[in-house]
């Protein structure tokens, strides 16, 4: 009985994880779209909703410390519990992302953007699907589709290049441009920043399935 009420309890906190990541995906999605319309109204209603996020991830970890002081939980599955643990706080962190391009938009007051959008809305599409299937990997806890998942981490590496080499060229015409191409370049980073905490997560997914770690991708830089 005690065993069963563990597989559900972890279940539970799967199924929760995939709501906490649809919230973050949505978030993700509609601040670059706020961007792309210059639509702060929408941008300042996203901030706010990340404080349901963050409500979100520590109300989650309060489950976790929950099952392990309450399930004795055996090695295995301490493992899955630490990596629930970390999952939460990247996605956690991913909405920050969120927020982050949010707050760019409002920030930008009534200045049109430098550009129309085109490789931003890119990152963000492709961002979401990794996380999607990185979710998907975790929670089937499938280290081989986990390990699949990286690989577009170079695309979206690959778009913020090439972001942040045409802002340059903006810059070197006229450099009166510096202030709307920062924008831009930290909404990119944002993005791609985003990606990098995805492939945190398949790491997780192939701790909890070998219980080994292994970096994913070493050569990503770890900034905030």
């Amino acid at each position: 009985m005690l065993r069963k009420n563990f597989e559900h309890e972890i279940q539970e906190l799967k199924d929760e994880i995939i709501l906490l990541g649809s919230r973050v995906e949505q978030a993700l999605l509609d601040s670059v779209d706020a961007l792309k319309r210059r639509d702060v109204a929408a941008s300042e209603k996203i901030i706010q909703m990340d404080d349901q996020i963050n409500e979100k991830r520590f109300a989650l970890e309060n489950q976790v410390m929950i099952v392990i002081a309450t399930q004795q939980p055996m090695a295995r599955d301490l493992r899955l519990l630490a990596s629930i643990f970390e999952v939460i706080s990247e996605l956690e962190r991913m909405g920050d992302y969120a927020k982050g391009i949010g707050v760019i938009n409002v920030r930008m007051g009534d200045q049109p953007l430098l550009k129309p959008l085109v490789d931003i809305p890119r990152m963000a599409k492709i961002g979401v699907e990794m996380l999607h299937n990185a979710l998907a990997a975790f929670v089937s806890e499938n280290s081989q589709a986990a390990a699949e998942i990286p690989a577009m981490d170079d695309e979206v590496d690959q778009l913020y290049e090439q972001i942040y080499r045409e802002l340059m060229t903006y810059i070197v015409v006229d450099p009166r441009n510096i202030e709307r191409a920062n924008w831009l370049l930290w909404a990119a980073h944002n993005l791609e920043r985003f990606a990098d905490r995805v492939t945190n997560i398949c790491e997780r997914t192939a701790f909890v399935a070998t219980g080994e770690y292994k970096e994913v991708n070493p050569g990503r830089h770890e900034d905030n």
